[in-house]
């Protein structure tokens, strides 16, 4: 076989793994969506006590304030500003070009796909206290859980070669810590369900390592001065 022929072979492998892991991260969103689509009445049980109680804590421990900073601060378009300031600075400081062009094409697609996914489900925001601000738009998946996960695993994946093994383990802390606190400012600020931010927090990974398998692969040893996957 040629060598360009193994090159072929070798990245219709990695695009059919992308395409497999995808579909597996992928069925338990669908099944929420579906869940949500047809009112089944355990999980919407669940997610409207879950709010009543999340909302009702956030206003009597006057809370409100400090989730609507965390709200504006996690918008997807500063987090994407700021992401996207980053890619910029490892392609040409660090010259980790195949990385930063891989993180910011899948920053964008992962957006773009959520934002579509809003579309398809269609779900109504909580129906909260007037005490909280009540958010616009469709609920299901949570963007901004989507959006957070999708910029803080793709800055690991992006940064990992240039950080020790402490800034590695660090910076996987620091990325979970900023994924979850976002989840939870979506509940207890009353703007979206928990079946909402949980199919976010999946849709986000699974785009994230899905992209990764199935473009860059588990090696990526061009534009890479170190290490080329987390493990």
């Amino acid at each position: 076989m040629t060598t360009a022929g193994v090159v072929v072979r070798t990245r219709g492998w990695r695009l059919l793994r992308g395409v497999v892991a995808m579909g597996a991260f992928a069925l338990p969103v669908l099944v929420l969506g579906f869940a949500v689509r047809q009112q089944f009445d355990p999980l919407i049980d669940v997610d409207n006590s879950a709010i009543a109680r999340a909302t009702s804590f956030s206003v009597r421990h006057g809370l409100v304030t400090a989730l609507e900073v965390v709200q504006a601060i996690s918008q997807p378009v500063c987090v994407y500003a700021v992401s996207l300031g980053v890619v910029i600075w490892a392609w040409r400081a660090k010259k980790l070009k195949g990385r930063a062009l891989w993180a910011g094409v899948t920053m964008m697609v992962g957006w773009a796909i959520g934002a579509g996914s809003k579309l398809v489900v269609q779900r109504e925001r909580p129906i909260v206290d007037d005490s909280v601000p009540h958010v616009q738009g469709y609920s299901f998946p949570s963007g901004h859980a989507l959006n957070i996960t999708l910029a803080a695993s793709v800055m690991v994946f992006l940064l990992w070669p240039l950080l020790s093994v402490a800034g590695r383990r660090i910076g996987i802390a620091v990325a979970a810590l900023v994924v979850v606190a976002v989840g939870l400012d979506r509940i207890f600020i009353g703007a979206h369900f928990p079946s909402d931010v949980v199919a976010g927090f999946i849709l986000g990974v699974g785009i994230v390592y899905s992209s990764w398998i199935g473009f860059i692969g588990k090696t990526a040893a061009t534009s890479s001065p170190g290490p080329s996957h987390p493990a």
